[in-house]
Order: C-alpha cells, then structure tokens, then sequence
C-alpha cells in the first residue's frame, strides 16, 4: 500500500536526504535578505540581533508548522489566532488562580486540541470547505476569548512560567530550543511515519488516497488537532514574554503561518511543503521585519513587503509545480 500511496503525492526534486531544490531556494533567499540587510544595518548581524531574529520567529514557526501539516493534507486553518488567545486567556487565569504550571499549561494544551478537533471533524465529516469551517471558527473561538474575559487582558502570569519561556538556556532562548524540537518531531512525522505518507496522500489526491486505504478523516483531524496544539504552545512562549494574555492575542498570526509555509515551499494546492522549508520561511519574514525596523520603515511598508514576498513565492510554486 505504500507505494501506491507514495503515487498520490506530490513529487519534488532532492539535493541531499530531505533537503528539496526548493529549500536550497529558500535559503538562498534568505541568506541574500540577510545579506541586504547587514549592508544597510550595521547592527543587524550582532550577536544580540540574531538572537532576536530567532525568538521572534520562534512563534510564527510553531504556528506554521502546524499550519504546514494543514496545507500539505489539502487543508487550511484561519483559526489558529483564536485558537492561541482561548488557549493563552485560560492558561494564564489559572496560573493567576494559583494552579501549578504543569496542570496549566496541560489545560492550555487540552483547549488547543479541543479547538483543532473540532476544526478537523467539522471538515472530515461535515463536508465543508475547510476555509469556510475555520474562517467560522475564527470568529468563534474569538468571541468566546473576549466572552471568558470580558474584554479584558489577564495579568500577574508568575515568574516560573515566565522563566520557563521565556529564559534562556546556554544563551539560547528556551522558545528557540522549544520550537526546534518541535521542528524535529514534525520532521520525523512528515517522513519517518505513516501519517506522513497519508498526509500527502491526502492533500496530493484524496480519492486516490482513498482507494489506497489512506484513513482519511483521521488524518484530517489528526493534522487539525496537531495545528491546534502548536497554536497553544506559540501563545504560551508570548504570554511567557508578556507576562499577561490578552484575548485580542494572536490578530491576524494565521495570516504570519500560511506566509511561512507559502514562502517555504508549501503548496496550498495541498500535497507539497516542508518542514525545513517552512522554518526557513519563519526566519525569512523575521529577518525581514527585524531589518526593516532597524531601518525605521513604517509598518505599512513592512506589511507590503510581506504581501510581496507571498506573491513572489507562489509565482515560484506555480513555476516548480508545472516543471513537476
């Protein structure tokens, strides 16, 4: 069966184990961003910028690992801002309430799951697209953020939880190491499991995958509750720096996650995307918005300049799908 479900899946091209032509691309792209970069901000390549470069990425790579797993199923998840301010607005009222941290962030955890679950059940089983199923869930999620609240942020998350994301350990900043092992495991997912070969089965052709005995929902839902989960885990490495949790947390971070995957190589055709490729598309858009700050541009600009590298990296999987 598995090779007729390694036929269903998207092909690309290999430089060396799992590292695609495309990635090569990709790190071209942002090795000459940081180059451009250095040159026009001095203070760009020091040791403390980089560093900085990496932990701001580090919540936008966990949410669009996440969010790869989604696309490469032939999915899309809008709802994973949501998904973090509901999980991010519990965790820290009962780490207020004086619950101990490990049950915490457990609870936070369980809503991740409990929002990506019912996201993949809706798509699995409803029959709904998964835009319209997450763009509704995207309101709701929030809602019930801003109902459980009031409105209002929560605030005096303790000093342990703080330490625990947002300290350092060796100089490197724990979320940095947090989501490089989340990295690892999503890799060995992606290419050392069966639900890696059904995840791309399903997203390169769901009847074909069918008629291979690809279990279908469950891998959908699977991928869901996995997007889910990582969307709690990036509101805790905020709310680890913040100390507070707000429900507005999270605007607009599905937006920030499909730009990661996209620029990786992910194709929202489903069927195609790294993990690799989306961590480097992370730490593409956080270059990027690092240096620009630097240069003191606006944040429109920024915003235009996200918008633009998008566009170019969908051209691009336009280009290598037809050469595929």
């Amino acid at each position: 069966m598995s090779d007729a479900i390694q036929n269903t899946s998207v092909p690309s091209s290999k430089i060396f184990g799992s590292f695609s032509v495309r990635d090569a691309g990709t790190l071209i792209g942002l090795i000459a961003i940081m180059v451009i970069f250095g040159l026009l901000a001095p203070d760009f390549f020091s040791h403390r910028n980089l560093l900085n470069i990496l932990q701001q990425s580090s919540i936008n790579a966990c949410l669009a690992l996440g969010m790869t797993l989604v696309i490469i199923s032939g999915g899309i998840d809008l709802s994973v801002g949501p998904t973090a301010a509901i999980a991010a607005v519990i965790t820290a009222k009962l780490l207020v309430a004086g619950v101990p941290v490990p049950l915490a962030i457990l609870a936070g955890m369980g809503i991740g799951t409990l929002c990506g679950l019912v996201n993949g059940v809706l798509v699995a089983y409803a029959g709904l697209q998964p835009f319209i199923v997450t763009l509704g869930t995207l309101s709701t999620y929030r809602a019930i953020a801003l109902i459980y609240t009031g409105g209002n942020p929560v605030l005096g998350v303790p000093p342990a939880f703080r330490a625990l994301f947002n300290g350092t350990l060796m100089g490197i900043p724990n979320s940095v190491i947090m989501v490089a092992i989340v990295a690892v495991l999503a890799w060995v997912l992606l290419k050392k499991t069966p639900l890696g070969e059904y995840l791309l089965a399903v997203g390169g052709n769901e009847e074909a995958a069918y008629i291979a005995g690809v279990p279908i929902a469950v891998t959908k839902i699977t991928a869901y509750v996995i997007s889910g989960v990582l969307a709690a885990l990036a509101s805790m490495i905020l709310i680890g720096r913040l100390g507070a949790a707000e429900p507005i947390l999270g605007n607009l971070w599905e937006l920030d996650a499909i730009a990661a995957a996209a620029i990786g190589g992910a194709s929202l055709m489903g069927g195609k995307g790294s993990v690799i490729g989306t961590i480097l598309g992370a730490i593409i858009l956080g270059a990027m918005r690092n240096g620009l700050t630097l240069m003191n541009v606006q944040a429109f600009y920024q915003l235009l300049a996200t918008g633009l590298i998008i566009l170019v990296a969908m051209m691009i999987d336009r280009v290598t799908r037809g050469r595929g």
